[in-house]
């Protein structure tokens, strides 16, 4: 550990005047707020799977057609191909509906709670806990990530080959 003092950076200590009631019921919020970005992410799968299923029924409807099977093709070509999931609604538009209707105004306000309550300091939940499950002194219980010279600079020349900041 080089570099800082063994205990968490700025960004992730409590500030003055905020209580650890505030600092739970903010972890809660945010664990709220990330089981939903993983709702989320279900959404989006089902949406993908959706639109590769109704692309294979092309591929069907061809070899419905080659196989002798006309009616079946025109069937699956009418009734299926290009349906809507729910009435009125492609699975784009239930994706655009959860994120204005829900997704977007529960970020916003998990945000505005935090920015409001915790000086718009991140994970202080998840902070705390780390510091009283560590063990001090332990190399493999560090506090912080090393700050030495040769890992900034590990840091800038990711960040200037395109890829993205490992923090």
């Amino acid at each position: 550990m080089t570099g800082h003092d063994d205990g968490p950076d700025r960004a992730h200590q409590r500030p003055e005047g905020v209580s650890a009631e505030t600092v739970e019921a903010l972890g809660a919020l945010s664990k709220a707020l990330e089981t939903t970005e993983r709702a989320r992410g279900h959404l989006y799968s089902f949406h993908q799977l959706t639109g590769t299923a109704d692309l294979e029924l092309d591929r069907a409807v061809e070899l419905l057609h080659k196989a002798g099977h006309p009616d079946w093709a025109e069937t699956v070509r009418t009734q299926v191909l290009g349906r809507n999931v729910i009435p009125g609604h492609w699975t784009f538009q239930i994706v655009e509906a959860y994120d204005d209707t829900y997704y977007q105004p529960f970020r916003d306000i998990e945000r505005a709670a935090v920015d409001e309550l915790a000086e718009g300091r991140d994970h202080l939940y998840e902070a705390a806990m780390k510091e009283n499950r560590r063990t001090a002194g332990h190399p493999d219980h560090t506090a912080r990530p090393e700050t030495s010279p040769e890992s900034e600079t590990a840091v800038k020349e990711r960040n200037t080959s395109g890829r993205a900041d490992p923090a």
